[in-house]
């Protein structure tokens, strides 16, 4: 299952690939199929939920972006202090910069001040959705580490020195005993005009 999940993010990288990207081959699928495989996996909504509601679909799709636009940094290799592709990120430093550039939202710099930010909501592990930041302590102190959910109990991060930006199971039982907590950004609620 794991397996099959990194290689629909490793497509997911096809259809989120910067302007001047190489078009789609039969090697690398189309926007829409990828889209379409992260909705099989129930990583993003259905059709039929988007179509459910405009503020709904808004929502989602706000945070659907952000999920794919951190799966462009897979492989960055970790680097303390980190703040860019190019330098490398830490796991503080990496969902900073995705809130920033998706979202528009500049976190802290650290991952316990993010844990601890005004503007963001907690939310019970059983209420996760994709985009929410989930937080472990890994160092004996809360909030000491920080990730971005993704789905399906997978959460995407910068795990430590001499690794790189990658996709883990939240179920594995080292992130079981340092869940610490999630936060979701509260975004404002879009407005949808009414037909006259």
């Amino acid at each position: 299952m794991l397996k099959a999940l990194l290689l629909c993010f490793s497509l997911a990288l096809c259809a989120a690939a910067p302007a001047g990207a190489a078009p789609a081959t039969p090697e690398a699928p189309s926007g829409a199929a990828v889209m379409q495989m992260l909705r099989d996996k129930g990583l993003l909504p259905s059709a039929a939920d988007l179509q459910a509601s405009p503020i709904v679909q808004q929502v989602r799709d706000t945070a659907s972006d952000l999920v794919l636009s951190a799966m462009n940094f897979l492989g960055v290799r970790y680097r303390r202090g980190g703040n860019s592709a190019e330098q490398g990120f830490d796991c503080s430093g990496f969902t900073r910069y995705v809130f920033e550039h998706s979202l528009g939202l500049v976190l802290p710099r650290r991952a316990d001040q993010q844990a601890r930010e005004q503007g963001l909501l907690t939310v019970k592990k059983e209420e996760l959705r994709p985009g929410d930041l989930v937080f472990f302590n890994t160092m004996r102190r809360a909030f000491s580490h920080v990730g971005i959910y993704v789905g399906d109990g997978k959460f995407i991060h910068a795990p430590r020195p001499g690794g790189e930006v990658r996709i883990e199971d939240m179920g594995a039982s080292y992130w079981v005993k340092r869940f610490n907590g999630a936060r979701r950004a509260d975004l404002p609620t879009p407005q949808v005009s009414n037909p006259p």
